[in-house]
């Protein structure tokens, strides 16, 4: 398996996992949404509450040449590190939702 198909399936682990944790409810959903051809993967959730719409992202991955680029990140666990721990080295991270300049002072990469 290539690096890019690895970190498809790492970004995709990340996201059913925090999908099957979600307290989502009978109208309330997660939905994954991956799209291999252009590399962009994200977990959203849609539905109602009452006479409220619910849509927004969860998490919003992007692979951007050969870099797993964090683009969103609304859960409290630290993605960043669980894929260092899967074997992605820091230098293949992008902490996107970080402006360029405060991306030079992470252990993470830069662009």
């Amino acid at each position: 398996m290539d690096k890019i198909e690895k970190y498809r399936e790492f970004i995709k682990q990340i996201l059913t996992n925090h999908a099957e944790l979600s307290p989502g409810n009978d109208t309330v959903k997660p939905e994954l949404i991956y799209d291999n051809e252009n590399n962009h993967y994200q977990l959203i959730y849609v539905g109602w509450e009452g006479n409220k719409r619910v849509f927004g992202p969860v998490m919003h991955f992007d692979i951007i040449d050969g870099k797993i680029w964090i683009q969103y990140n609304g859960t409290e666990e630290y993605v960043a590190q669980t894929l260092v721990e899967k074997g992605v080295p820091k230098s293949d991270i992008v902490i996107g939702f970080h402006s360029p300049f405060k991306r030079q002072f992470t252990s993470y990469a830069v662009g």
